[in-house]
């Protein structure tokens, strides 16, 4: 027993409930809620709402739940369902807040402060009586990402909330009454391109980072660009770089700079229009989706992880010391990693290696931490299984840097989400620190994949063989405190992202400052790396994985290639996978 997210207390002495999850994917905030109330030793089901009513009262008569909870629907739960069983919808909005784009307007709109809703199921959409709600502050950051922190924090304190009232009973939810003082939101249309559209000639540049920020994962901005139309998902503010509004500046890392009429903004990502009866289109790095000729004569402008540090630009990879400890920091879109994205890391790693520095900490200040390869970029190549093996070979270059570093404490700080590969980059550290937030997803199976990173030495060496071999066989998202109990993380902490990060900052300092401790433990690492090279070199692990792996890429029948298409594609499932049915 103990004390978790916002203060509610993690007990498994109350009788456990059957609990479904209602969900139109098994996404992030999805995963969350499920990884939360198993810890909490709930009973936990999904059924995912892909559009079948039927499917979904097969699913809820299978499963027999106590209580039903949508974390994200795009689709109406039918009435036979809401009406004899207890569902309550996870709506991103403040009280009276009502319709599909509840964040959309939020972040075009400016607003400072927002909220989260937990209402019943009822005929009327996000009308029904409201069981928690919770606030949070706006920070300027994309929709996703919001989502993900402050969205998905405030959400889940709502949920624990709503569960704990249903798990007492005789509790009474409040009406919907937009006469009550603390109602504030309102019914809002959906949030078309016609709202989204940047005009360059008059648009500030604040205007247009809130524009796309409200559509930065899904749908995008459309836009022009060289006579031909786009989605653009994310901006970031540049702070030097200035031309006429709508030209292109610049280039770096696979982004285009675009000027607006009062400064410039960065453009990483672009989706190109999909053709009406043609293939689907996918988010790629900016200058992969624009003809090449059509940047002849645009500078390519690099930056030093270290410059970005000290710039409102577009990086990104960072780097800053603070009290004799590195802090290298990366963020790539999605969390994936590209082959390009991964060399360059690995090359401001080894920058970072060479600083007079004895504690190093990974990680971004904001969310995912990594997901592994970038599936995306590989769908777009010429030859998807030669791109495959050159990504995973550069991300465990990367991950073999990390392990063999004898000379500095390399602590991988999670203040978001790790799957896949990303886990295992992040377990490469010497300590391996979560925000309670943090949900991990140690596996590859459901990509078709074996796995590589080095993984087959790194897990069972943190949570011995049995529970490795498990964790890759569910294929199930593991919250921080379970990760923390397997052995999988060392460290927990409670509190937001600036909070998590100021308490690494904290604790990193104290490491760098114990002088004769960080010493031994220095030496200890080395030995510790000896001895193990000895009985096992990590070349053997390596080469191991990667001849499942070129199986898996070149193999003939291999489900690989699909399953990311799939994904890529965003593909909807014609059935709630078995391994999440509970």
């Amino acid at each position: 027993m103990g004390i978790g997210l916002c203060g509610h207390e993690i007990s498994l002495l109350r009788k456990p409930m059957r609990i479904l999850l209602l969900s139109s994917a098994f996404n992030s905030l999805t995963q969350r809620i499920h990884a939360e109330l198993r810890q909490r030793g709930h009973c936990v089901g999904v059924e995912l709402a892909l559009g079948d009513d039927e499917s979904l009262r097969a699913g809820v008569a299978r499963f027999r739940p106590e209580l039903i909870l949508a974390p994200m629907l795009t689709v109406a739960v039918p009435e036979d369902i809401w009406s004899e069983n207890t569902v309550l919808i996870v709506h991103p909005g403040p009280k009276g807040d009502r319709g599909p784009s509840a964040l959309d307007w939020a972040i075009s709109s400016g607003a400072t402060e927002w909220g989260v809703t937990v209402l019943q199921a009822v005929a009327e959409m996000d009308a029904g009586p409201i069981w928690a709600s919770e606030s949070f502050v706006m920070r300027p950051c994309g929709k996703s990402e919001l989502y993900r922190t402050e969205v998905a924090d405030a959400a889940m304190c709502a949920v624990l909330r709503a569960v704990e009232f249903f798990e007492q009973g005789g509790f009474e939810p409040e009406p919907l009454d937009y006469d009550r003082p603390d109602v504030h939101g309102r019914q809002r249309p959906y949030h078309a391109q016609e709202f989204r559209r940047i005009d360059w000639s008059s648009d500030s540049t604040e205007m247009v980072l809130r524009k796309l920020r409200a559509a930065d994962s899904q749908p995008g901005v459309l836009d022009e660009l060289y006579g031909r139309q786009y989605f653009v998902h994310g901006g970031h503010r540049e702070d030097r770089l200035r031309g006429a509004p709508g030209a292109v500046l610049a280039t770096r890392d696979g982004a285009i700079c675009r000027a607006t009429v009062d400064g410039a903004v960065w453009l990483p990502r672009l989706r190109s229009r999909r053709i009406p009866g043609g293939p689907a289109t996918f988010k790629l790095p900016a200058t992969a989706v624009i003809d090449r000729e059509l940047l002849a004569g645009v500078p390519d402008l690099p930056i030093s992880a270290a410059e970005a540090a000290t710039r409102d630009t577009w990086s990104e990879l960072r780097y800053y010391e603070l009290e004799n400890v590195g802090h290298l920091e990366f963020s790539f879109a999605g969390g994936a990693m590209s082959t390009d994205q991964c060399r360059r890391l690995l090359d401001a790693y080894r920058r970072a290696c060479a600083r007079p520095t004895t504690v190093l900490v990974l990680g971004p200040a904001r969310d995912f931490f990594s997901n592994g390869i970038h599936l995306n970029v590989i769908e777009a190549a010429a030859d998807p299984a030669d791109e495959s093996w050159r990504n995973v070979n550069a991300i465990d270059d990367l991950v073999e840097a990390i392990l063999t570093t004898t000379d500095k404490l390399v602590i991988s700080a999670l203040a978001g989400n790790a799957a896949a590969g990303g886990v295992m980059l992040a377990l490469a550290a010497d300590e391996v620190w979560c925000r309670e937030a943090t949900v991990l997803n140690p596996h590859y199976r459901l990509m078709g994949l074996y796995g590589s990173e080095y993984w087959t030495y790194m897990l069972p060496r943190r949570v011995g063989t049995r529970q490795a071999d498990r964790l890759m066989r569910e294929a199930l998202p593991v919250g921080a405190r379970a990760a923390e109990a397997l052995g999988l993380v060392d460290l927990v902490v409670p509190g937001d992202v600036g909070e998590f990060r100021a308490w690494v900052r904290r604790e990193a300092a104290t490491l760098s400052a114990a002088g004769s401790a960080t010493a031994g433990r220095l030496l200890e690492k080395k030995h510790c790396r000896a001895v193990d090279e000895a009985a096992k070199p990590l070349a053997a692990y390596r080469s191991e994985e990667l001849s499942r792996m070129r199986q898996h890429f070149y193999g003939a029948g291999e489900p690989y290639h699909r399953l990311r298409h799939d994904f890529v594609t965003n593909a909807r499932p014609s059935v709630t996978p078995a391994h999440i049915l509970g």
